[in-house]
């Protein structure tokens, strides 16, 4: 076995791994403590965050031609004073909120 060969093999190698790993990710969601983390952290810029919510397991949701799973969550904050309850849902794939409403 000479060195063009060894080399050609292990870059097919990682070049496969790579792809494949892209592949899985797109098709696993990411953890629902990560999504949290994320929302809460952009509400820590507005005020104090007083509580939060999410429900660990992903859930089905279509919006006109868009289907994907989401996580549901909500924020409790303190705003100038008053207190404000948002609810939120997020992609689980990619951890990008798809809409936020006050309550």
């Amino acid at each position: 076995m000479n060195w063009k060969s060894f080399l050609t093999g292990a870059a097919a190698g990682v070049v496969g791994g790579y792809c494949l790993s892209k592949k899985i990710n797109k098709t696993i969601p990411i953890s629902g403590e990560m999504v949290l983390a994320d929302v809460k952290n952009a509400f820590k810029k507005e005020g104090k965050i007083d509580g939060s919510w999410l429900q660990m397991k992903p859930e089905d949701y279509k919006k006109y031609a868009i289907q994907t799973k989401v996580y549901r969550g909500g924020i409790t904050t303190t705003q100038n004073g008053e207190r404000q309850q948002y609810e939120f849902i997020a992609d689980a794939y990619t951890g990008s909120v798809i809409d936020i409403y006050p309550l």
